[in-house]
């Protein structure tokens, strides 16, 4: 172990999107001339690019390459079946993930001069202090700042399920080591991470049963888009139990035995494999944050205000390791910067508000703001129209009718509060949304805007115009 404390400027516990972030961002505010330490294990990039949005959307879009032309959808155009080799699309995947962790990541941090990585784990001696811990578990170093920030993100949690750990399981930062496609999947989680998995590999060709222990998908987003999708999912041939629990994993000729409990009883799913998709858990056990008095919820995220400043003066979090609603990348590095400024005595505060929210199944769902249920639940009522893309003349040109705009306002003043949409490119449509909630739009607002004829942007105008007319009794293009 060093003898001598080495002092920093600015510590960040964490090598991901949050800490990235922070680090440039301070970098960019002091002119180069603030000195940073980033702590942390595994690949740099955390996350995202290393087992997160990077190999998961790779994944989905080769997915569909192989599975759009065996199931066309217009009139005349008949299937072709794609030839493919998984273990080759596995490997192209883990390659570029390893390009894409290079050039943003490990080739950026190399032009800041400034910044010193360390490798390991960091866990605090007193509010100014962290001692690094090698991978053996033995002192390496003993560092001190006059800022720190804690970005040390989040990794797979498993539920305590009878047999679960001896029977084996893969997560979402596991399953990418895999060379040959499994036959069949039992997903346990209806989320996110659940339904992009589970149609990737149902498109390459597994069975793939989904077990939810809700009433519905996605419970972030509207209850029409959750049906929606499992409607969509199931013509696909995806299997679901919903309101299910697992009470037993076991080991079984054909691979893996899942024992569910519905309600209609005791039912058992066989599977090749199991993915464990129920959430994730807040890397801060090893932190020691009790010792500087850094308060968490029940789930061991930490409590910040809307500037990233923790309970602990001059300790800040950013990142998927804060007690918050929604994890994404974006949102992480939007608050490394928050938190950042903050330290060099600026007034910058997070908007989880108009945060935006994407699911990139196909067709994607994406969201932004409350749902109905959360508008009317703070204010009493609401007001809002489900539009759906079978009124679309884009979506029936391309055969994508499968999808909802949903569109919440408040009552007073027709401002909107929310939009969800399940439709195809809704990643990039929901930015109108966020645009929308975020400087207090009404419908009014976008109703006014222009939209491209023919779109699948032009049903968030649709959408909108249902709330003062008859959509069944209006040309294209009326305003």
């Amino acid at each position: 172990m060093q003898s001598e404390t080495e002092k920093f400027d600015l510590i960040i516990l964490g090598r991901g999107a949050a800490a990235f972030s922070a680090a440039i961002k301070a970098s960019e505010l002091s002119g180069g001339g603030m000195s940073i330490a980033m702590i942390g294990t595994g690949p740099l990039g955390g996350t995202c690019v290393n087992v997160g949005c990077v190999p998961s959307k790779y994944l989905l879009e080769a997915s569909h390459l192989v599975f759009n032309p065996s199931h066309p959808r217009m009139p005349g155009i008949y299937e072709s079946p794609v030839k493919h080799d998984f273990s080759e699309v596995m490997r192209g995947l883990r390659s570029y993930v390893a390009h894409a962790r290079d050039a943003k990541y490990s080739q950026v941090i190399e032009t800041y001069s400034n910044v010193k990585i360390f490798g390991g784990l960091g866990k605090f001696i007193d509010r100014k202090t962290v001692m690094i811990f090698d991978p053996d578990g033995r002192e390496s170093a003993k560092i001190s700042g006059s800022n720190i920030l804690i970005a040390t993100g989040s990794s797979p949690t498993a539920p305590q399920i009878e047999g679960l750990s001896d029977t084996g399981f893969l997560t979402s930062d596991t399953i990418w080591s895999l060379e040959e496609l499994p036959e069949s999947f039992a997903i346990i989680g209806g989320g996110a991470i659940g339904l992009e998995l589970g149609q990737a590999l149902l498109h390459f060709g597994s069975k793939v049963t989904i077990i939810e222990a809700l009433d519905s998908l996605l419970p972030q987003t509207e209850p029409e888009i959750g049906f929606a999708m499992r409607a969509r999912l199931e013509k696909e041939g995806m299997k679901f139990y919903l309101r299910a629990r697992v009470i037993q994993v076991s080991k079984s000729e054909k691979g893996k035995t899942v024992h569910v409990v519905t309600h209609r009883g005791k039912e058992v799913v066989e599977a090749a494999e199991i993915i464990v998709a129920t959430g994730r858990k807040a890397n801060t056990e090893f932190l020691n944050l009790a010792a500087v008095g850094v308060d968490t919820d029940p789930r061991g995220l930490i409590k910040t205000s809307n500037m990233m400043k923790t309970s602990s003066p001059g300790i800040y979090a950013a990142g998927d390791c804060v007690s918050k609603n929604i994890f994404l990348e974006t949102l992480a590095a939007r608050e490394g910067v928050v938190a950042v400024s903050n330290m060099f005595g600026e007034d910058l505060r997070i908007d989880y508000d108009s945060a935006t929210w994407a699911v990139f199944t196909s067709p994607q769902v994406a969201g932004v703001g409350m749902t109905e249920n959360e508008f009317s639940r703070k204010n009493g009522s609401c007001s809002c129209r489900v539009f759906s893309l079978e009124n679309l003349t884009k979506a029936s040109i391309i055969g994508e009718t499968d999808g909802i705009i949903k569109i919440t306002v408040d009552p007073k003043d027709n401002r909107i509060v929310g939009m969800h949409i399940m439709a195809p490119n809704a990643t990039d449509i929901i930015t109108e949304g966020a645009y929308a909630v975020k400087n207090r739009y009404t419908i009014e607002d976008v109703i006014a805007t222009s939209h491209i004829f023919p779109s699948i942007s032009e049903g968030v105008k649709l959408a909108a115009q249902s709330f003062i007319r008859d959509l069944s009794r209006m040309a294209c293009c009326v305003e």
